[in-house]
């Protein structure tokens, strides 16, 4: 059997899959999540998996998983992304920080299960997508960005709002400021937003980070200096959704 996890975000749609075979990959979503759906079911099939077959079974998850209608089950983010989080961690009692491209999780795991959850409001700061926009503000790209960052002084962003954000930037490039300055001002106001939905699920004592900036160490460790605590970064944190729900697919019984 090979069980197959799809999570379909607003910029980048991961997959996951155990049994078998075992291996992840990450395509971008685009416009049309019913595209990017079938896009997955072609390269799963060259991979030697058919979705359709007896011996498969799909869960799908985030912002698209309505398009897959070729899915088994069809769950919730912060159920699979829990799921997924304990498989990196290897732990049943964590708080997980998933840093998406639109949006940002932190989700509370105790006994096994989701006990407090929240996300970010519909401004995109605290995201991704905010540290892409600012990068490109300073016509940087996102490594470049975050290498800029690790030997600057953070200057306060006091805009969470993108639009509103973009103008300060411009204001302080406009000021002769540093663009180190900046950009590590940059980091850790995404960094603040985080640690503020943190503070609102409860504590706990292993927190590790997923999403789009897992990969970036710097930023845990950003984290990990405003909380108090250790954050860690996984290798593949990027597929805690769509190993999650792989794993449910295992999981559970097929309709």
């Amino acid at each position: 059997m090979n069980f197959v996890g799809i999570d379909i975000g607003s910029t980048a749609s991961k997959v996951s899959v155990i049994g078998d075979m075992t291996f992840n990959f990450v395509s971008p979503t685009g416009w049309s999540s019913r595209e990017v759906a079938n896009d997955i079911k072609t390269r799963l099939l060259e991979r030697g998996i058919d979705v359709t077959s007896d011996q498969t079974r799909v869960t799908a998850t985030g912002y698209g998983r309505v398009s897959v209608d070729y899915a088994d089950f069809v769950i919730t983010e912060i159920t699979c992304h829990a799921r997924g989080a304990r498989v990196l961690s290897g732990s049943d009692n964590l708080a997980v920080l998933d840093v998406g491209g639109q949006d940002t999780k932190a989700i509370l795991i105790e006994d096994k299960l989701v006990s407090e959850f929240q996300m970010n409001d519909k401004c995109s700061a605290g995201t991704g997508k905010f540290i892409e926009v600012m990068a490109n503000k300073l016509g940087l790209g996102i490594d470049e960005l975050f290498d800029l960052a690790k030997i600057g002084e953070p200057i306060a962003i006091s805009s969470m709002c993108t639009v509103f954000a973009e103008t300060e930037i411009t204001s302080l490039i406009g000021e002769g400021r540093k663009k180190e300055d900046i950009a590590a001002g940059i980091v850790g106001s995404v960094a603040q937003k985080v640690r503020q939905m943190y503070n609102k699920i409860g504590e706990s004592d292993e927190l590790i980070l997923t999403g789009g900036l897992s990969n970036v160490s710097y930023f845990a460790e950003v984290l990990s200096d405003l909380i108090g605590k250790e954050v860690k970064n996984v290798e593949i944190g990027q597929f805690a959704g769509s190993l999650g729900a792989a794993y449910l697919a295992k999981e559970k019984k097929k309709r």
